[in-house]
């Protein structure tokens, strides 16, 4: 049975504190205007996946009961920055499988401010590493390039991007044109946290978070919340909702393998073994390629990981990534366009909304519903969604 995508909603990203609202605020409202795009309410909903990182067991029915009350059965979801993305495919499973017609997938984070700790919550800083689940990733840095009083999780992408630059002769400024596209397209996006666009040398003039990682080219934490409605085929046709559906057509995920650490470097530890592999089985599934995509959203929690993931999703050859970005081939007018929401980097990171948002980022794209941002005859969409520790998901949407 297929799985459609009928009604997508989200709030704003924005800066952790700045609305006085709980979490289950954001959820109510992304969560409200997703069956409100769907046309249904909350009653014709038959189970909810929920998705965080940062709060207590449960939260996920505190999250949707100012949405009903109901009785349905609620997930609770935690699989680090992927999280979004892995409540996408529960709801998908949960259709596909015959189990419900109608799923509410939700995402949302309430962060604190300031940088990410080790991974894994309340145990971050910058010792967390050596008692957090992804101990074995950052000892996998700690042994190539020392650990520093830089925060985690920007040290081992940074020392990604400088293994990055050594193998392949990667620039800094092929970095840096990540963040200036990326901020140059969310300035079309009234969801994103940051709507100001930088040129590339303003990019690289920021200060530096972790080199050559400037601040420019990390994503912030954020405030936000993500919703979408999934639903089977005859659910769409019975409420007439087959102009608006769009078709999860492959999704995939998985985990790290013995290739995430066997080569001790930074570049496989963060995750690209197993974005490879996520993108390889859903081509597949779809008997598709890279070349038959047309817009993209991707996990560039780092610029380099923006330049990794166009390797593992097959855009460009291996350390071709910085030449492709460099050559205008992912913004409008080139080959694919690739964050046209302007990203992680720009639209902001909510752990918990963030594989959601990008599904209805590209929900929007593939209805021609983008504004100004819009990627002109869209029909193909791809995300992909990581989290250390790890998971990675990637999903075919097609109209």
């Amino acid at each position: 049975m297929k799985a459609y995508i009928v009604g997508v909603g989200m709030t704003k990203f924005e800066k952790p504190e700045t609305r006085d609202w709980q979490y289950w605020d954001m959820a109510e409202e992304a969560g409200a205007a997703a069956l409100a795009d769907a046309s249904v309410t909350y009653r014709d909903i038959e189970q909810a996946a929920v998705g965080y990182c940062f709060q207590p067991s449960t939260a996920g029915q505190r999250a949707v009961y100012g949405l009903g009350l109901t009785g349905i059965p609620v997930y609770n979801v935690n699989n680090n920055c992927a999280t979004g993305s892995t409540v996408l495919m529960m709801a998908r499973q949960f259709v596909e499988g015959g189990g419900s017609d109608c799923v509410l997938a939700l995402g949302f984070e309430k962060m604190a401010r300031g940088p990410l700790g080790g991974g894994g919550g309340s145990d971050g800083g910058a010792g967390g590493f050596r008692t957090s689940p992804v101990a074995r990733h950052y000892g996998i840095m700690a042994a190539a390039h020392g650990f520093e009083m830089t925060p985690p999780t920007a040290q081992i992408f940074g020392n990604a991007a400088r293994e990055h630059m050594e193998r392949y002769g990667t620039t800094e400024a092929q970095l840096a044109a990540v963040a200036a596209k990326n901020h140059r397209h969310s300035a079309g996006n009234p969801y994103a946290q940051f709507q100001d666009p930088y040129t590339v040398g303003e990019v690289l003039a920021a200060k530096t978070v972790h080199r050559p990682l400037t601040r420019l080219q990390c994503s912030p934490t954020s405030d936000g919340a993500a919703a979408a409605v999934v639903v089977s085929e005859r659910f769409a046709d019975r409420h007439g909702l087959g102009e608006r559906a769009v078709e999860i057509a492959a999704q995939a995920m998985t985990t790290d393998t013995e290739d995430s650490f066997a080569s001790g470097t930074c570049i496989d530890a963060v995750g690209l073994p197993m974005s490879r592999e996520a993108a390889r089985q859903v081509y597949e599934s779809a008997g598709i390629g890279a070349d038959d995509v047309d817009v993209i959203e991707l996990h560039d929690c780092f610029s380099i990981n923006e330049l990794l993931t166009y390797e593992a999703l097959g855009l460009c050859g291996e350390g071709e990534s910085g030449a492709l970005v460099e050559s205008g081939a992912t913004t409008h007018g080139g080959r694919w366009v690739v964050n046209p929401s302007g990203g992680l980097i720009s639209k902001g990171h909510p752990l918990g909304a963030t594989g959601i948002a990008q599904a209805a980022e590209l929900t929007w794209q593939l209805r021609g519903e983008a504004g100004p941002r819009q990627v002109p005859d869209a029909r193909t969409g791809l995300a992909h969604n990581i989290g250390l520790g790890g998971a990675a998901v990637v999903t075919l949407l097609r109209r």
